[in-house]
């Protein structure tokens, strides 16, 4: 059995920062893990700035309830999941996901939590472990899961190291440049037929 293992954002739907950026006009929360590598450096920088602003985790909930898919994207898992088990691998929150978990047809999501005092302010986060998309990823293949994997930041290039395939999606150039050899997609075409390529079975 083969599993599909799935970035979230930036793959299957729009950058929730960036979302939340464009709706507080907070320029700073744009920046994503395709612009900040080191993830404890990016939150940090992210909690700073929604307690600086005053922004609670309604505020976050209310935009990330108005983003949809993006285009292509429901009618790649349609073609994905009677083929591929699928299971997507994110370092967003639980607290953030639902949504757009309904939105997708409810896959398995492996992500983080969020820490919320009684104020509703985000005071911090929990990361489930360390690389957790990489560890997802060697724990699959502990069970004999072949496993596949797409993402587009560098906060993905280890998953895609670990996996038995690795696929960009629309990644900033200079990340590609610099990760030659995981093959780049551009839409969800051909995201379904670099899939088709790097599969072992009859897809």
């Amino acid at each position: 059995m083969e599993i599909a293992c799935l970035d979230l954002e930036g793959v299957l739907v729009p950058e929730i920062w960036i979302g939340v950026s464009e709706r507080t006009g907070i320029e700073e929360l744009r920046a994503t893990t395709r612009d900040i590598p080191d993830y404890n450096e990016l939150m940090s920088q992210r909690l700073s700035l929604l307690e600086r602003h005053g922004l609670k985790l309604a505020d976050l909930q209310a935009v990330i309830g108005t983003l949809k898919p993006l285009d292509g994207t429901l009618a790649f898992l349609d073609w994905l999941r009677p083929r591929f088990q699928v299971i997507i691998l994110s370092d967003t929150f639980y607290e953030f996901s639902l949504p757009l978990m309904r939105q997708l047809g409810w896959p398995t999501l492996f992500c983080n939590h969020l820490e919320i005092d009684g104020n509703d302010r985000i005071t911090g986060y929990r990361l489930r472990q360390p690389d957790q998309k990489r560890q997802a990823i060697k724990a699959l293949r502990a069970l004999n899961f072949r496993t596949i994997a797409a993402g587009d930041s560098y906060n993905d290039t280890t998953m895609l190291a670990e996996a038995d395939a690795g696929i960009f999606f629309r990644p900033p150039a200079e990340i590609a440049r610099q990760f030659p050899q995981y093959p780049v997609t551009q839409d969800h075409e051909a995201l379904r037929a670099a899939f088709q390529q790097a599969s072992i079975r009859e897809t």
